[in-house]
């Protein structure tokens, strides 16, 4: 239902005392404060998971920091850090449609694995890659849903509309949340497709090459990075990324959207 239906169905609740028509108008609203909750909260344990994860792989190779921080549970309490987890998702959610964030990142220490080389490099990249399990996972549920391909293919249309931006953020919403009516495969679909989303993204993002993401951890085994550079890097590297994101995001959108196209296709 669009804004302007629910407006003028409010209207003949007040004109005309229509209850009937008051609670269709409710009921929709609805369901978009349960997809928008779903939207934020796949976001919070999709980071939570990415963060434990690295805590497991480093106890697995010898170091026992995260355990004995307690860390190793999906507790959102553990975990919330009340900027990167509250603060600013809330703040672009209700002046962007976005939100991003993060959690408190989970300790280790790095002289305790068993392998110094490569040992980093797989603590870092647990992160993303419990994403993409997570991903792969929620799209091949999607896949055998009991839903016709055509009715797949138009809640995956409006849920791009959702993430994609374009037009006022509580009518894409309104136009998702109409799809998934009616059918409980239909809502499962749509829920499936943010943890897709959201993991798709953060495992994405997070192996770009830049401090503090892991993905620096991997460019400095590759490749010989000299002191001076690892130095700058973690010292302003920060700085080089949000500087990226604001003027030089077009190859990060790309790749991201790349990645996401194939697990979505894979869903259908």
């Amino acid at each position: 239902m669009h804004l302007q239906e629910r407006v003028y169905s409010f209207i003949v609740f007040c004109t005309e005392g229509s209850i009937v028509t008051y609670i269709f108008s409710k009921h929709y609203m609805t369901q978009e404060i349960v997809l928008i909750g779903f939207y934020i909260f796949t976001l919070i344990y999709s980071v939570i998971i990415h963060e434990v994860s690295h805590g497991v792989v480093a106890l697995w190779l010898g170091d026992m920091t995260a355990k004995y921080a307690d860390r190793l549970n999906l507790n959102p309490l553990k975990h919330i850090d009340p900027f990167g987890s509250i603060i600013l998702p809330m703040l672009l959610f209700f002046s962007t449609g976005f939100a991003f964030g993060w959690a408190k990142p989970v300790p280790y220490n790095p002289y305790n694995l068993r392998d110094q080389k490569w040992g980093p490099v797989l603590v870092a990249l647990a992160g993303p890659t419990s994403n993409f399990i997570l991903a792969f996972i929620a799209s091949m549920l999607a896949k055998f849903l009991p839903i016709a391909s055509m009715v797949k293919e138009d809640i995956m249309m409006r849920f791009i509309g959702v993430v994609g931006g374009g037009g006022e953020f509580m009518d894409r919403f309104s136009l998702l949340a109409e799809s998934l009516s009616g059918s409980l495969f239909n809502v499962l679909f749509g829920l499936l497709l943010l943890v897709i989303f959201w993991n798709v993204v953060l495992g994405c993002f997070n192996l770009l090459p830049l401090p503090p993401l892991d993905g620096s951890k991997l460019l400095y085994a590759v490749f010989s990075v000299r002191e001076q550079t690892m130095f700058f890097l973690e010292q302003y590297g920060l700085f080089l990324l949000l500087f990226i994101i604001l003027f030089a995001s077009g190859p990060i959108s790309i790749f991201i959207n790349f990645i996401l196209s194939l697990f979505l296709r894979l869903s259908l």
